[in-house]
């Protein structure tokens, strides 16, 4: 959904932004300009930004709840996907 007409910014900007380490509403503005032009989305652009911020989860937090139940700590390794400019998975086999 866009949060932000003046600067077509939606809320999965404003995640995806937190999720890469985004830290304060003034550093989300600085990077989306969201609330910086005609300013009626700066309310709902910063409850999302909140909204985000609560549901972040760091590396270091999973780990710990982890090892609290006594579950084995496994590496996070990224997914990685695969492009239209890569092979398929049938050309690989042959």
């Amino acid at each position: 959904m866009i949060v932000c007409v003046c600067h077509r910014v939606s809320d999965r900007d404003i995640e995806r932004e937190v999720r890469l380490g985004c830290d304060s509403f003034e550093e989300l503005q600085e990077e989306l300009r969201c609330g910086t032009g005609c300013g009626r989305c700066l309310e709902f652009a910063q409850d999302t930004f909140d909204i985000a911020r609560a549901c972040r989860t760091t590396v270091a937090e999973v780990r710990e709840a982890r090892e609290a139940h006594g579950a084995r700590v496994f590496p996070i390794v990224p997914v990685v996907r695969s492009t239209p400019a890569d092979p398929a998975p049938a050309q690989l086999a042959a």
